[in-house]
C-alpha cells in the first residue's frame, strides 16, 4: 500500500516548487519546446513484476527500432517518491505511469503535458477512464489499462452451504439473504476490504460518491451515501461480512484463498494471487450485486503521462500511441493479465478470457477514484473512519469527510 504521508509530502513539494517558478506551465507548454528528430526517451514505470517489465521493455525496444529513436525503461522501486522528486526537478522522465488516484496532484501544478486533448483516436478509450484523467476540462493522458471490482464465489463452500446458481446475488437484498443462508452453515459469507477502494462501490450502487464528478465539491453526507454505509454496517454487525483483519488475513483475497469466506469483493488482480498462492481453489466471478440505483463498481487505472518539461514531447506522444493500440494492449493483457482500456479491444479480450466477463462488464459503468488534488490526508482519515464502521455512525463518517474535504478543496 502506498505511503499516504509520502504522497502528501511530495504533492506539497510539487505545489511549492510550482509556486516558486519551476517552469511548470498550466497550459502544458512547460519550459522545453518539443524537439524534432531522434529522441532519447526515459520511461518510468511502476511494474507489477518481471512479466510486466519484460513486456514493456520488449514493446519499447520494438518502437525504438521502428521509429529510429532511443528509449530506456526505468522500473521504479517507489514511483510515488521517485516521480514526485523527478517532476519537481529539472529533468523528469519523458513518459511515466500516473495512477488515477495521483493524477490531479500532478495536473494541478502543471507537471503533465495535456497531450490527450488533441490526440487522434482518444474516443476509443472508455469514457469513465478518460474522466479519471480529466482536469479542469482537459483530458491529459490516456489510460494504459484498467481493473475493476467484482464478486468472487468459492464454489466448494457454495455447495457446502446448500446453494445453487439461483442463489447468486444480483441485488443488495439477495446479497443479504444469501449471506444469511451461508452464515447459518457456519461459514463466513463475505470478505471485504476496509477502505474506500472497496466500500466505495456500495456508494456508487446507491447513486452517490465521495465527491462530485468534477472533483470540486465534497458530496459525502448525502442520503444515498448514508444508505450505502448503513447497509455495509448492517452486514458487518450481523456477521454477514468481515474485514480481512477479523479473518486473520492481510486482504480479502487472502481470506478468500484460505477458504475463510465464501465470497470476496476484489479486482481482477485476484486471479494471479489465487493462482500463485492458492492454486487448488475453485471459484467463479460475477458482477457486484446492484444497489437501489443499479449496478456499480470501482475502476483502478494508470495513464501514460508525458512530462510538461520533456524535450521530446512529439516523440513521447508517438510512443504512447504505439503502446496503446488495440493490438498492443491485447499483447500486454496476455503478458501480465491487465484488461484493455480501449473499447475496441475489450470484446476480443473477453473472447480470450471468458472467465473475466464480470470484470469486463464492470468496466463499462465503473467509477474511478477521487479526482482532486491535495486529498491524501483526507482520504487516509476517511479510511480510518471506515475501519471503525461496524461500531460507528455512518453519518458521522461522512460528515467528517465532508468537513476535511471542503478544507482541502477550498470550499
Amino acid at each position: 500500500m502506498r505511503s499516504k504521508l509520502c504522497g502528501a509530502t511530495l504533492a506539497a513539494v510539487l505545489i511549492a516548487t510550482s509556486a516558486c517558478g519551476s517552469g511548470f506551465d498550466d497550459n502544458g507548454s512547460g519550459t522545453s519546446q518539443s524537439s524534432s528528430g531522434p529522441a532519447d526517451l526515459k520511461i518510468m514505470i511502476a511494474s507489477s513484476g518481471d512479466a510486466e517489465t519484460k513486456a514493456v521493455r520488449d514493446a519499447t525496444a520494438q518502437w525504438a527500432t521502428s521509429s529510429g529513436n532511443k528509449a530506456e525503461v526505468i522500473p521504479a522501486q517507489d514511483i510515488v517518491q521517485q516521480l514526485g522528486q523527478a517532476l519537481a526537478g529539472s529533468t523528469p522522465p519523458d513518459v511515466f505511469y500516473v495512477d488515477a488516484a495521483r493524477f490531479a496532484d500532478y495536473a494541478s501544478v502543471g507537471a503533465l503535458e495535456p497531450y490527450a486533448q488533441d490526440m487522434q483516436g482518444v474516443d476509443a478509450f472508455l469514457p469513465n477512464l478518460r474522466q479519471s484523467f480529466t482536469y479542469e476540462g482537459k483530458v491529459y493522458c490516456v489510460p494504459k489499462d484498467t481493473s475493476t471490482l467484482a464478486l468472487q464465489i468459492n464454489t466448494d463452500l457454495w455447495t457446502k452451504a446448500g446453494l445453487t446458481d439461483a442463489d447468486i446475488p444480483t441485488t443488495w437484498d439477495q446479497l443479504r439473504s444469501t449471506s444469511e443462508k451461508i452464515k447459518a452453515k457456519g461459514i463466513t459469507p463475505l470478505a471485504i476490504g476496509d477502505t474506500r477502494d472497496r466500500i466505495g462501490a456500495f456508494l456508487v450502487q446507491a447513486g452517490g460518491y465521495w465527491v462530485s464528478a468534477d472533483g470540486k465539491q465534497a458530496t459525502g453526507d448525502t442520503p444515498p451515501n448514508v444508505e450505502a454505509l448503513t447497509y455495509v454496517q448492517s452486514l458487518l454487525k450481523d456477521g454477514l461480512a468481515k474485514y480481512p483483519k477479523a479473518l486473520d488475513a492481510g486482504w480479502a483475497g487472502e481470506a478468500f484463498g484460505k477458504g475463510k469466506a465464501a465470497m470476496a469483493i476484489e479486482g481482477n488482480w485476484i486471479k494471479g494471487a489465487l493462482s500463485a498462492d492458492f492454486p487448488t481453489i475453485k471459484y467463479t466471478v460475477k458482477e457486484l450485486p446492484a444497489g437501489p440505483k443499479g449496478k456499480g463498481t470501482l475502476s483502478f487505472t494508470q495513464c501514460w503521462g508525458v512530462a510538461a518539461k520533456s524535450k521530446f514531447k512529439q516523440q513521447a506522444v508517438a510512443f504512447v500511441q504505439a503502446m496503446t493500440t488495440a493490438d498492443q494492449q491485447l499483447s500486454f493483457s496476455k503478458s501480465f493479465g491487465v484488461m484493455p482500456s480501449r473499447q475496441d479491444a475489450q470484446a476480443t479480450y473477453q473472447q480470450q478470457n471468458p472467465d473475466d466477463a464480470a470484470f469486463v462488464a464492470g468496466a463499462q459503468y465503473a467509477q474511478g477514484p477521487v479526482n482532486a488534488p491535495k486529498m491524501d490526508s483526507v482520504l487516509a482519515d476517511l479510511d480510518a473512519g471506515l475501519q471503525g464502521l461496524q461500531n460507528g455512525r455512518p453519518a458521522t463518517v461522512l460528515q467528517r469527510f465532508d468537513k476535511n474535504a471542503k478544507t482541502a478543496l477550498g470550499g
